[in-house]
């Protein structure tokens, strides 16, 4: 009879294969080479998921809850008083930066797969529990509910296209440029309630 699962043991399993994927991508892979590239055997993925569905299901999971986790611990993120566009730079920065980097392709490209229908399921969830996230941050500082989801779809979809812009160009000053004004307009909406 087969050992049962530890749930602590799934997630560090879960987070070497995101360290793995953030480090070879995410497009084409099968379960004996990520399992290898973790240096485990096929049977250890195979124990905590039921197929590489469930596995990528996990995965998706996982990085929202970890992106959470980073954005909750930027100074100012509990603090109504802190402007979101500081919050928003906070991340670009973190993101950007050597130890994200990685990270932050692995992001862009599950989102480009996920837009191609190249994702053996849908990825609706991971873009949208974004959106909520980031709506809360704007309720917290006086943003109606009515319009937060709204502001907030804007502001991460305008946040991951400069990302992706920066990623694929390298024009770091244009991003910039262009993620300032993101900032601009949403402390603006922010400071005028909606």
């Amino acid at each position: 009879m087969p050992r049962p699962a530890s749930p602590q043991r799934r997630r560090e399993v879960i987070d070497a294969v995101i360290d793995q994927l953030a480090a070879t991508g995410i497009g084409s892979f099968s379960l004996r080479t990520l399992a290898a590239g973790i240096g485990q055997s096929t049977r250890v993925l195979t124990h905590h998921f039921a197929d590489k569905n469930s596995l990528l299901a996990a995965v998706l999971a996982r990085l929202d809850e970890r992106q959470q986790e980073a954005l909750r611990s930027t100074p100012g993120w509990h603090d109504p008083a802190v402007k979101v566009g500081f919050l928003v730079r906070s991340a670009w920065e973190r993101n950007l930066g050597p130890d994200e980097l990685p990270m932050t392709r692995l992001f862009r490209e599950i989102e480009g797969l996920a837009a191609a229908g190249r994702l053996p399921f849908p990825g609706a969830a991971f873009v949208r529990g974004r959106a909520e996230f980031v709506a809360s941050c704007l309720v917290r500082r006086g943003l109606p509910e009515s319009s937060a989801l709204i502001k907030a779809t804007l502001l991460n979809s305008g946040f991951s296209s400069l990302q992706s812009d920066y990623l694929i160009t390298g024009d770091k000053e244009r991003a910039e440029a262009a993620l300032d004004e993101l900032c601009a307009w949403i402390d603006s909406c922010v400071d005028h309630g909606g």
